[in-house]
């Protein structure tokens, strides 16, 4: 808000010197500065709690076409001797490009072509189809278009890197699933929520079984490939609703929103046989893994974060005890 209302002052601003430097205020005062007064007044109305206060993509573009509608006004209004005023056409162009996207900034650039064809009709001697007034829209209107394209190639350049950035600062850059802090952040605010609304989840702890034995023998690719394995049956075996992540090393953990120990045992299962079923090919020899998995449900186990995590990492401990020998064969 406090960018956008610097803009629009800075697009007045500019306004009133080109109106005074081109004399032009002057022979049209009134209407000029009522549309001067006019748009002062919109910076402060656009400032109000009641204008879009939730929809701020929205408050953008009226804003923008906006501004826009007051340079035309201003433009039409002075006349042939307003031809400066192209210049300041720019200011919500950029503020478009760099907010709303190249849609509505090439919309915004037709309009002030039409614009532009309108000040031309009233230029004596000018005629539209003419070598003469090509050259001088050419000239006029280039530097907007060009500005508008780059700019908001630019803006989807940054766009994409953020996207980028935001990816890696939430997921683990080897498996892609979620890392330790987004995992804990969807926990917590699960857990609220169901505090709440008196709702429950289930919590998943998952380990790989003997992973230092693959790394061992095949390398930290072979363990890498391992890791990936299961994460991959992570995703085929969870809801969409769901969330899996890597807790780091070898565990992972999944949230069951509204699940039950009966469901969360069901998926716990359907995991369990993903990974056994789904054999890793290292270096010529057909690998099976295993992985263990420890449950706790809120809030029939606990109704504290802490104890739930305990709950379900001894639970895991005491399911990798149960299932010893180790579950890793190889076949030829």
């Amino acid at each position: 808000m406090k960018s956008t209302r610097s803009i629009e002052i800075l697009c007045l601003t500019l306004c009133v010197l080109v109106l005074m430097l081109s004399g032009t205020l002057r022979s049209h005062w009134w209407p000029l500065v009522g549309l001067l007064g006019g748009f002062a007044a919109a910076i402060i109305g656009f400032r109000l709690p009641i204008f879009f206060p939730a929809r701020p993509r929205l408050r953008l573009l009226f804003e923008s076409w906006s501004m826009l509608a007051f340079i035309a006004a201003l433009a039409l209004v002075a006349g042939p001797g307003a031809t400066p005023m192209f210049n300041v056409f720019l200011v919500p162009v950029l503020l478009s490009a760099f907010t709303l996207g190249r849609a509505n900034t090439m919309l915004q650039v037709a309009a002030i072509c039409v614009i532009h064809g309108l000040l031309a009709m009233r230029i004596p001697g000018l005629e539209l189809p003419s070598a003469m007034y090509a050259s001088r829209a050419v000239g006029e209107l280039a530097p907007i278009l060009l500005v508008a394209y780059l700019t908001t190639t630019l803006s989807a350049d940054i766009s994409e890197a953020r996207e980028r950035i935001e990816t890696l600062a939430q997921t683990d850059p080897l498996t892609g699933l979620f890392n330790l802090r987004v995992f804990n952040e969807v926990w917590q605010r699960e857990h609220d929520a169901s505090e709440r609304g008196r709702g429950m989840y289930a919590v998943l702890l998952i380990d790989i079984e003997n992973l230092k034995r693959i790394n061992d023998d095949f390398g930290h690719d072979g363990g890498n490939s391992a890791l990936c394995l299961v994460a991959q049956c992570l995703k085929r075996s969870i809801r969409s609703s769901d969330t899996a992540a890597r807790f780091g090393g070898d565990e992972f953990a999944v949230l069951l929103p509204g699940a039950s120990a009966e469901i969360a045992e069901g998926v716990g299962a359907r995991v369990r046989n993903h990974v056994y079923k789904t054999t890793l090919d290292l270096r010529s020899r057909m690998i099976r893994c295993s992985v263990n998995i420890g449950l706790a449900t809120y809030p029939k186990d606990s109704r504290d974060l802490r104890e739930l995590l305990a709950i379900a990492d001894r639970n895991m401990y005491r399911d990798k005890e149960l299932r010893r020998p180790p579950g890793i064969s190889s076949n030829m």
